[in-house]
């Protein structure tokens, strides 16, 4: 599915964006299991009795994780052939799906996310990640699309440390000036970036919400040094290239 340019830029810059590449069908289902994840925050939520819950902020945004045992549906979807192509370009022959989950900006008052890299989030030494961010819906600045940050224009493809941002509990390792690049892309557009790469979101101003998913992989088990401990998914998806049937 990449072209020699596109494997060029992701080395260079550390992202490639793919146009209206997810296919209909799975499409439909990704908003559909999309719309039981909001309700399961929402449910968490009213158990609770408190409308902020991490970086959870009702009627504002929603982070939902998506376990493929959850969402069943989902599972053609991760494990595809699709993915498969863009993960030996981006990743290499082999690759383990550590996280996914739904994220949400509600129309008019959808907040804004602060500048960060993935791993700044991970909290232990790590090999570069892979996110394919993949838009359920058609992304403007309006809505509160994603902004990316260059390599080139970060003047890093490093980690930086994340300071932690009171109110919000967004970690943020930028605080330049400049405003990244936005993606101004339809719904079904996968955007493959590294763990490295600085990107933020906009708020949605605009009246209906804006959707996405993110697919993590990593090419080993995210193993934390210190403790031995991996607290996330360590799902094989691809080894040696080819890949590996699916198994709860």
């Amino acid at each position: 599915m990449l072209s020699d340019e596109h494997r060029l830029q992701f080395q260079e810059e550390g992202f490639v964006i793919l146009d209206s590449i997810i296919p209909d069908d799975h499409l439909e289902m990704l908003r559909a299991s999309c719309a039981d994840a909001i309700k399961t925050v929402e449910d968490r939520m009213d158990a609770s009795g408190n409308d902020v819950q991490g970086i959870n902020h009702r009627g504002k945004r929603y982070f939902e994780p998506a376990h493929p045992n959850d969402y069943p549906a989902m599972q053609d979807f991760y494990f595809s052939e699709l993915n498969a192509d863009i993960l030996r370009a981006a990743l290499g022959d082999d690759a383990f799906l550590f996280l996914a989950q739904f994220t949400v900006k509600c129309g008019e008052t959808g907040m804004s996310f602060a500048w960060h890299q993935d791993s700044g989030y991970v909290g232990y030494p790590h090999d570069p990640t892979v996110n394919l961010w993949c838009a359920l819906d058609d992304m403007t600045e309006e809505n509160g699309t994603l902004y990316l940050l260059p390599y080139s224009r970060a003047g890093t493809r490093e980690l930086v440390k994340h300071e932690v941002q009171p109110g919000t509990n967004d970690a943020v390792g930028y605080f330049g000036d400049d405003p990244g690049e936005p993606l101004l892309v339809p719904a079904g557009t996968i955007v493959a970036f590294s763990s490295l790469v600085f990107h933020r979101s906009g708020p949605n101003t605009l009246g209906s919400m804006r959707r996405a998913l993110t697919v993590e992989f990593s090419s080993h088990p995210m193993v934390n040094p210190e403790t031995g401990l991996n607290p996330l998914w360590e799902i094989p998806f691809l080894e040696n290239g080819e890949i590996i049937p699916y198994a709860k």
